[in-house]
């Protein structure tokens, strides 16, 4: 059913390497838009291999392309003048009213993960790391009861009538949890939560990693891992569900990942994609493991009509 797909993702372009070929060091968590005037602009988190985990994310790097292909960078957020830890992955949007761009990005603060938004700019070479503010934190009940530690990577795209943001929220696992917003800065749950169980080939890990509207519903791109597998916490594959209205999902890959690095090496990481309709193609932005335990952002294309 989704032979289309694979095959295109599996011829791939190296769209951004890390900045050291070092284990441990990786450049990744995709997010790509188009502004007003066709060019795409890719938000992604770079992550070095010498701090404690969870805290290796030193920067948010923005680059611009004419073709979606060939990416120069524009801007570079640091961890030390957003004053937080570590960044994990951003999202990069566009105001459908204004044009002006909107990102967003996650890191640990004294209470856990949580969601972050820079002020809005009309070119993403302005954002300023200096504005990031939380705009989703988990609520620490005092009841003693397990909770939402923290929430973090967060998926954001409007869906013609409200923004919506699709997170991962930490309570020992990883699930799926939605927020909707009429103005991108107040965020309110959307229930249930979790979006899709954990379970099956996804029963440690379950993320979610991406949109993609179709002639009817959405594709719903989500990602996870295996408790038995190898390093579980980093080692994630890639699944597929499809959602008619945002608030059902239907899991069509339960069995086994459809997607996973085509690489050798110890881990088949292929993660944190970015999907998006350019023309009669898909473009879906990824990262993906080296052999030698490096990271980097990968391209491919397929098909528009083998979108699911």
């Amino acid at each position: 059913m989704f032979e289309a797909i694979v095959a295109g993702l599996s011829d791939y372009k190296v769209v951004l390497e890390p900045d050291e070929n070092t284990p441990e060091w990786w450049a990744g968590a995709p997010s790509v838009v188009r502004g007003r005037d066709g060019a795409f602009y890719l938000a992604a988190r770079m992550r070095e291999g010498n701090s404690p985990r969870g805290l290796r994310g030193y920067e948010i790097r923005i680059l611009r392309s004419a073709d979606g292909r060939e990416f120069e960078p524009i801007n570079r957020l640091r961890r030390e003048d957003a004053h937080v830890p570590g960044f994990e992955r951003p999202a990069l949007v566009t105001d459908p009213d204004t044009g002006r761009f909107k990102l967003y990005g996650c890191a640990g603060l004294e209470r856990g993960w949580a969601i972050l938004k820079f002020d809005d700019a009309d070119d993403p070479a302005a954002f300023d790391a200096g504005t990031a503010r939380p705009v989703i934190v988990a609520e620490y009940p005092d009841d003693g009861f397990s909770h939402v530690a923290g929430y973090k990577d967060p998926v954001v795209f409007w869906d013609g009538e409200q923004w919506r943001m699709f997170v991962i929220g930490y309570d020992r696992v990883e699930r799926i949890h939605q927020f909707r917003s009429d103005d991108g800065e107040s965020w309110e749950p959307v229930e249930p939560a979790p979006v899709i169980e954990n379970d099956g080939w996804h029963n440690f890990y379950t993320r979610p990693a991406s949109v993609l509207p179709m002639a009817v519903g959405y594709l719903f791109i989500y990602e996870g891992s295996h408790l038995s597998w190898r390093d579980p916490v980093y080692n994630i594959a890639t699944g597929l569900a499809y959602t008619p209205d945002l608030e059902s999902f239907v899991d069509l890959t339960p069995d086994e990942p459809l997607l996973t690095s085509t690489t050798p090496g110890d881990y088949h990481t292929w993660r944190y994609s970015h999907w998006m309709r350019v023309g009669d193609e898909v473009f879906v932005y990824f990262e993906a493991a080296r052999p030698n335990s490096t990271n980097e952002i990968r391209l491919g294309v397929f098909p528009a009509e083998d979108r699911g």
